[in-house]
């Protein structure tokens, strides 16, 4: 049962996480059906910052589709769309210091849209072509950029969250203020690096946020095969003395409010916080899944959290900030700058067509020092 919009209280930032315990049971929620914002934890944001978490929303939707196309077409070889899902990324990202450093899985790619990441960057990623910034050396989708605070996609999934509580260890030790976020996929928490995390995460009290993003399927298993039948995934908190949410991730507010709370705790020495982001996945799990032989081909309608940009769409036009004429001209202003770069893009190349990188560069940017074997290897090799 989906409880209300504004039914829980917004509890101090130092609270005790003993006394949080329905946060990991219940909802949280901002947006009621009718796009109005209730309850204590609507985060009051300017119009203008919401219209922004708007174009980000939209323009990750035109950024998954236009890249699922050219998988499609055979000039990328995979990809993983984050269609339903944008707001755990957009919220969070504008939540955020832009300093903070965000450990994400492998559909964050709303962290680097918001952060105003150049698109033809990620492209050329995915391309693998000769401006591919990680050189070929990773799968299409797994970015890297230390300068927009988004670290380097790990394909083992599970290993970015010990790694964000080491970084929000580091950190602290430094006497900063930055803190760390993280996100994995509901079915990574049966994964050991799960429950490491948790566990340096509250005895050090690291400033740290642990997202799982409870998008209700692994690759063909629903969530219940990774607990979700018998409790919460917010709950796996409880047996750490950490405090847990779980929280409407298809309600940009909400999921901005939660956001700013964990990191207004992180910031204030009170330690770490595991959220739910409870949310849907739309599409199929990556280019190389067939959802349809595991649910229903419409079961993405039926999802009663509604879509996340539809949501706040709706809020900005009873607010008075937006209209369905502006939402349209948005939508095709989207489409046009994705096009553009995606030309551009092209322009330089490839992954089917080429050119690519030189063989050379394998051999790069892994020793500061190259040692003398792999210099001759590079000989061999024509460099």
């Amino acid at each position: 049962m989906v409880p209300p919009a504004g039914s829980l209280d917004r509890p101090a930032i130092d609270a005790k996480a003993r006394d949080l315990l329905p946060y990991s049971y219940s909802l949280i929620r901002v947006l009621d059906d009718d796009g109005v914002a209730v309850g204590a934890w609507n985060p009051r944001l300017e119009a203008k910052l919401l219209v922004k978490g708007l174009r980000d929303m939209v323009m990750t939707r035109a950024y998954d589709d236009r890249m699922y196309r050219t998988q499609r077409q055979g000039k990328i070889s995979f990809y993983m769309k984050s269609t339903g899902e944008e707001a755990t990324s957009v919220a969070f990202a504008l939540a955020l210091e832009r300093d903070d450093m965000c450990f994400p899985s492998y559909r964050q790619q709303g962290l680097l849209i918001a952060r105003g990441y150049p698109l033809i960057d990620m492209m050329c990623q995915c391309y693998s072509n000769t401006r591919d910034p990680v050189k070929g050396r990773q799968l299409p989708i797994m970015y890297s950029s230390r300068e927009y605070g988004f670290f380097t996609i790990s394909g083992n999934l599970g290993t970015q969250f010990p790694q964000a509580v080491g970084w929000a260890m580091a950190s602290a030790f430094k006497g900063g203020d930055r803190i760390a976020a993280s996100w994995i996929g509901e079915g990574a928490t049966a994964e050991g690096d799960f429950h490491h995390a948790l566990n340096f995460a509250a005895i050090y009290r690291a400033p740290v946020i642990l997202n799982v993003v409870n998008n209700q399927w692994a690759i063909s298993s629903f969530q219940g095969i990774a607990g979700g039948e018998e409790s919460t995934f917010a709950s796996r908190a409880i047996g750490y003395g950490l405090p847990g949410l779980r929280v409407d991730g298809n309600d940009f507010l909400a999921v901005y409010a939660a956001a700013l709370w964990a990191a207004e705790r992180a910031r204030a020495n009170r330690g770490a916080t595991l959220i739910e982001l409870y949310t849907y996945r739309a599409e199929g799990h990556s280019t190389s899944d067939d959802p349809n032989r595991y649910r229903p081909l419409d079961e993405w309608s039926a999802w009663p959290l509604g879509d996340p940009i539809e949501r706040l769409k709706r809020h900005l036009i009873a607010i008075g900030a937006w209209s369905d004429q502006q939402h349209q001209e948005l939508l095709e202003e989207a489409t046009t700058t994705v096009r553009a770069a995606q030309r551009e893009a092209e322009a330089i190349g490839t992954l089917s067509q080429g050119p690519h990188l030189p063989r050379q560069t394998m051999f790069e940017d892994v020793f500061k020092d190259m040692p003398w074997h792999l210099r001759r290897q590079m000989k061999q090799a024509g460099g």
